[in-house]
Formats: structure tokens, sequence, C-alpha cells
């Protein structure tokens, strides 16, 4: 590898603003905020808008569209254009 052309990698602290779940882990990301984490140490902290804390699909409250009656209703609304 050649040397000073990666980007650092180092520990991170992501930050889900819908839920205030937050989790650490390592990325290249960088930022100027900080946060204490539950050990003591102060980490980057990256602050993201959706994350699987507050995803509707992996909360189990999505919402299910009617693709049956739309189909329908385009059916019945151009039936007569051939």
């Amino acid at each position: 590898m050649k040397a000073d052309i990666h980007p650092a990698y180092g520990q991170v602290v992501f930050r889900d603003l819908a839920s205030g779940f937050a989790f650490l882990t390592r990325s290249t990301i960088t930022t100027d905020k900080t946060i204490q984490w539950e050990d003591g140490n102060s980490y980057p902290v990256y602050d993201v808008e959706i994350s699987s804390a507050s995803h509707p699909f992996y909360t189990g409250k999505q919402r299910i569209m009617d693709a049956a009656g739309r189909v329908e209703r385009f059916n019945e609304r151009y039936k007569n254009f051939n």
C-alpha cells in the first residue's frame, strides 16, 4: 500500500436523530462534533436522519401500498383507449 494516500480509519459514533439511537463503529468519515460515550471516552459523532432503529422497514411500521386498487382504477379510467 502507498503511504499517505488512505483516509484515517477510526472509531466514530453514528447517532440517529429520529430515534436517538447511537452506535459506535469504525469509519473513515470526518466530523468536528464529539460525544462522550458510555465508556467515558470522547469520540467524533456523525448525525444521520434515519437508521435501522427508525426506518419503517426495520421497525415493522411500514405502510402497505394498494397496488391492486391503483391498477384497477387505471384500467377503468383508460379502458376505452385502444
